[in-house]
């Protein structure tokens, strides 16, 4: 048996600034989801995140979900889900599941047209080259995310583009407008007003994927009835455009459990684009994947998250 490798040490990044407000009242059966994308294999950074959804829902008696997030066509591979499958049973982790996005396409079409309907998006045919010379031209950095140059198209100027390659945006400011202010609660962070106007005018879908991840995450956990969403703290940011979406579509507002990430050696977060260290190689290895989740669970634990996110 070859040695085991160290687990990279944990830190904090993004962390959320604590505020004040009540909690949302617990909710009758909790069910939480661990949603991978087939793209590749996990490492520790999701083994925290599926251990720590685990954990909350066995603590209330609950249910733990497994969901696939096979959308991206161009990226995912089937041959990785079995993998992934593997690596949860070896953490000693189980779920009900698996159901997978690319067979819930109906009902991201359905949200897309209910938003078409309210006239909240719109054809977008610029190209990264187009918003990358839009935001240069802005003073002092201070370019939107994306400029909203279509947008501002006149109609018979989108009919005479429509064969173009194009994407589907959200009107951020005609959606907020809809709404009026939103705020959520994350179990660390505590009571947080809603900000979506910060990420510009989002895609929600475009040729080569039906439903972009804000769009497919916000529906699915809907409709599976998801009541907890823990995840790490690089999808905080990314609430601010759920919530959003959740108000335009009448869904239910979960309760949020946004964790530490998991840094490597170099102190940045493990990621499967820069080769972190995957479950497979350490199952291979020789490691005893129980007492590795167990060594998860403790480190977690040392950081003080305990009372705060279960």
């Amino acid at each position: 048996m070859t040695a085991r490798r160290p687990i990279p040490g944990q830190g904090v990044r993004d962390e959320p600034t604590p505020t004040s407000g009540p909690p949302p009242a617990p909710r009758p059966g909790c069910v939480t989801r661990f949603a991978p994308s087939p793209t590749g294999r996990l490492h520790l950074g999701h083994a925290v995140s599926a251990i720590r959804a685990h954990d909350l829902a066995v603590a209330r008696g609950g249910r733990f979900l497994l969901r696939i997030e096979d959308i991206d066509g161009t990226r995912s591979r089937p041959e990785h889900v079995g993998a992934i499958l593997a690596d949860l049973a070896w953490l000693g982790l189980a779920w009900e599941g698996p159901v997978f996005q690319s067979q819930r396409l109906t009902l991201y079409d359905d949200a897309l047209a209910t938003l078409t309907a309210r006239g909240l998006l719109y054809p977008c045919f610029c190209t990264r080259a187009d918003i990358a010379a839009a935001s240069l031209s802005a003073p002092h950095g201070t370019a939107p995310p994306y400029p909203g140059t279509c947008r501002r198209l006149a109609a018979a100027e989108v009919a005479a583009r429509r064969d173009r390659p194009h994407c589907w945006r959200l009107d951020m400011a005609a959606a907020v407008a809809a709404t009026g202010p939103l705020d959520w609660h994350d179990a660390t962070a505590g009571h947080v007003a809603a900000d979506p106007l910060s990420h510009g005018d989002v895609i929600l879908a475009r040729k080569d994927a039906p439903a972009s991840y804000h769009l497919a995450v916000t529906v699915d956990d809907a409709a599976q009835g998801v009541t907890d969403i823990v995840r790490g703290a690089d999808l905080f940011a990314a609430t601010h455009v759920h919530r959003l979406l959740q108000a335009l579509l009448a869904l239910p507002t979960p309760a949020y459990h946004h964790h530490p990430l998991l840094m490597g050696p170099d102190g940045r977060r493990l990621a499967k684009r820069d080769g972190a260290p995957t479950l497979a190689a350490m199952r291979d290895d020789g490691e005893d994947g129980r007492a590795l989740a167990d060594r998860l669970r403790r480190d977690i634990l040392s950081y003080g998250f305990s009372g705060a996110t279960t």
